[in-house]
């Protein structure tokens, strides 16, 4: 019975390497890198393992768990370390110390969970520049906070659309989103921390993503990538989008300085009105000044004081 479980797990892992590779985030190599690996579920944590994935087998770097602590194997010993482990049990976020080439390559961050089982997100390491791309300004769409947000794709109708992908794009990495495969009308279930709502079927004509209650974090520069099924691999296309969503503080802070310049303007005119109005007041004939610009005589009224004669005793 152990020779038959031994023979099934090499199958497994043989499968694994001879299938396609489908990765969740690409990163690119830097010196300090991090690959991020956050674990939304509210399932408890059993154990948690890393693994660089070469094309014969899978190289176990770290194991950590809650009970027994964090284990780091030869040669990445001082090398790697986690951030998060003993703050958030959901966050594996794993960072690199003296980066090379040699880091180029797929990682595998695999959780032993409960109840659920098991979970897996694979990461690509590149040696590239910066993801960012240019986004035309017709393709910038504003939101305020708490708005579901809608990212909609239209499909080209010069052929046959093999699988669309949504992503998001930073300058260090580019994060899958979604991915769905229409020769087959299935999806793949990302493993990106925040939620996505996405369509997947046969025969669709456009693709689109919603984004329930956005944050200031979602902000940021989308794509959408599509594969016509030719006999050359496919040609990919992509459209690409940015989502700016406005900070609310922001705005308030900017209406209340709006409004109290207002209020000050306003009571500015009334003053000045007023002072106006009282030196009118005070100066009726002020305004009928001679013509010719001869001067007036200045007048001052003192209180005339009765002159009695002293009386002589």
């Amino acid at each position: 019975m152990d020779y038959l479980t031994f023979f099934f797990a090499i199958l497994h892992v043989y499968r694994a390497l001879c299938e396609e590779m489908v990765w969740d985030t690409t990163v690119k190599l830097a010196e300090n890198m991090s690959l991020e690996c956050i674990y939304s579920s509210l399932d408890t944590l059993v154990q948690l393992e890393w693994h660089k994935i070469t094309t014969t087998n899978r190289e176990l770097m770290a194991i950590f768990s809650p009970t027994y602590g964090l284990s780091v194997k030869p040669p990445y010993t001082e090398r790697v370390y986690f951030l998060n482990s003993t703050m958030a049990p959901n966050d594996m976020t794993l960072s690199f110390h003296n980066v090379s080439e040699a880091d180029v390559g797929f990682y595998s961050c695999f959780l032993h969970t409960f109840p659920q089982g098991h979970w897996e997100k694979v990461i690509q390491v590149v040696a590239s520049d910066s993801f960012e791309i240019a986004v035309p300004s017709r393709n910038h769409i504003v939101s305020e906070p708490g708005k579901n947000v809608t990212l909609t794709c239209q499909l080209p109708q010069k052929g046959p659309i093999q699988q669309v992908t949504w992503e998001k794009i930073q300058p260090h990495q580019i994060d899958l989103l979604t991915s769905c495969n229409l020769s087959q009308g299935k999806g793949y279930a990302s493993k990106y921390q925040r939620q996505i709502l996405s369509n997947c079927s046969l025969g669709m004509t456009s693709s689109f993503i919603v984004m329930p209650h956005v944050m200031a974090s979602d902000s940021g520069l989308y794509r959408c990538c599509f594969k016509a099924s030719t006999e050359d691999n496919g040609t990919l296309e992509t459209i690409a989008m940015r989502l700016t969503v406005t900070d609310g503080k922001t705005d308030n802070q900017y209406t209340l300085f709006v409004a109290g310049g207002a209020v000050s303007l306003l009571l500015f005119v009334v003053l000045i009105t007023t002072v106006t109005a009282a030196n009118n007041y005070r100066n009726p004939d002020s305004t009928n000044q001679s013509s010719d610009g001869a001067r007036e005589d200045i007048y001052v009224n003192y209180p005339a004081f009765s002159q009695r004669p002293k009386t002589r005793i």
